[in-house]
């Protein structure tokens, strides 16, 4: 199987510009593009699943580059239903900077930026130079511009797809680029690039997008209560993304396994028949959580997330960190304390009990637990002397009910 069929099992090629590409991927040697604009200073999961083919293609014998759009930040790519709100020049710099560092760090390939080629047109030559090559009808014809125009789309987003057609037909001709790869909703923008290259220089030049992943429901992947899930550790900690797989649905873990591991297809195919007769060992998702974890932090940030899961999972919290009991419990209902409180009173504070008559039932019936030791001590009076490293208090009210006292 070669590359290209392997991607294909993987279900990542969607759209491909021209047939001789199969061969073309297979043979190695091209050198390609791939890129995300900078809005905002960590790439999240989402961009991963589409970073990762710069890594399998370049295991093939591809050259890739990683380019990141200070220049199309600028501006903004059309959102299907509104107008991106434009940054600032400075906070455009500044998440280059951020994603530069983590995509090498990552990756470990070159990265480029547009607006070292975009700055210095002026107007004129961009309408001589570039506009004259883009009929009107064409670009009203293409996708990303069409679900736009009941809506009303500004000048400004309209001209987004020359730029980056711009960026295309600039590396091919400067870094001898022949392939760009995007995600689905990128391909007018590809094909725009193919069209300019093809006019102003007269070569062949080719792109395949990839499907977007999806949760079941057809919402983006890459998203729990509304947050992204960030690849920056001071964004998403480890533990909050081991949270995130772990609890991936069972109809679209194999599937994510495809995306976002290097796993071959005998051990997925293993994983999948795993998952089919004995779903609630999640043996699937176990393995989805240790490859990408592994892969973006280190094995040791992955061990630290089993470590807190396990813990809070069991109740013994006793051997965790003040750190890890922060990254286990930042989330749960939590209580400020202020010298002291009677344990009857915070209990009530944090949620825990209705009433003190209710309070004293749980403590006697030993169903509260403090830092992980039972406690059934009706005059308990918390205060930092008694918290882990100083910092917190952890609650625990009969087998699932936490709260965090914060010292």
């Amino acid at each position: 199987m070669g590359i290209y069929e392997e991607l294909e099992w993987r279900g990542l090629i969607k759209d491909v510009s021209d047939p001789s590409l199969r061969e073309k991927i297979n043979n190695g040697g091209m050198t390609f593009y791939i890129g995300t604009d900078p809005t905002g200073d960590s790439l999240h999961i989402g961009h991963f699943s589409s970073f990762l083919i710069s890594k399998r293609l370049a295991d093939a014998g591809h050259h890739p580059i990683l380019l990141v759009g200070g220049g199309t930040g600028l501006i903004g790519d059309p959102k299907p239903d509104s107008e991106r709100p434009m940054i600032t020049y400075e906070q455009v710099n500044h998440n280059f900077k951020c994603l530069k560092e983590q995509a090498q760090r990552l990756f470990g390939f070159e990265v480029v930026n547009n607006y070292d080629w975009l700055k210095d047109i002026s107007f004129i030559d961009f309408l001589r130079d570039y506009g004259k090559f883009f009929n009107i009808n064409y670009m009203l014809q293409k996708d990303i511009i069409s679900r736009r125009l009941d809506e009303g789309i500004t000048y400004t987003e309209f001209s987004y797809m020359i730029m980056q057609a711009m960026d295309f037909w600039y590396l091919n001709k400067h870094k001898n680029v022949e392939l760009q790869v995007a995600g689905q909703d990128q391909w007018g923008n590809i094909t725009a690039g193919i069209e300019l290259i093809r006019r102003k220089e007269g070569k062949e030049a080719y792109g395949f997008t990839m499907p977007l992943l999806t949760k079941s429901d057809g919402t983006k992947f890459g998203k729990t209560n509304g947050k992204a899930i960030w690849l920056d550790i001071n964004k998403t900690s480890a533990y909050e993304m081991y949270q995130f797989f772990i609890n991936s649905e069972d109809s679209k873990v194999i599937d994510y396994l495809k995306f976002l591991t290097f796993l071959s297809r005998e051990e997925i195919e293993e994983l999948e028949k795993k998952n089919q007769e004995a779903p609630h060992l999640r043996e699937a998702h176990q393995a989805l959580a240790k490859e990408v974890i592994t892969f973006i932090h280190g094995e040791a940030a992955y061990e630290e997330a089993v470590k807190i899961s396990k813990a809070l999972f069991s109740g013994d919290i006793k051997g965790l960190s003040a750190k890890e009991i922060e990254m286990g419990f930042g989330d749960l209902p939590s209580i400020e304390l202020e010298g002291q409180m009677p344990l009857v009173d915070a209990l009530i504070s944090a949620g825990l009990a209705k009433s003190k008559r209710e309070s004293r039932e749980f403590i006697s019936n030993g169903a509260v637990s403090i830092n992980g030791d039972k406690c059934q001590d009706l005059e308990l009076v918390l205060n930092k002397e008694i918290a882990i490293e100083g910092k917190f208090i952890v609650i625990r009210r009969g087998k699932k009910l936490y709260a965090l006292i914060k010292c």
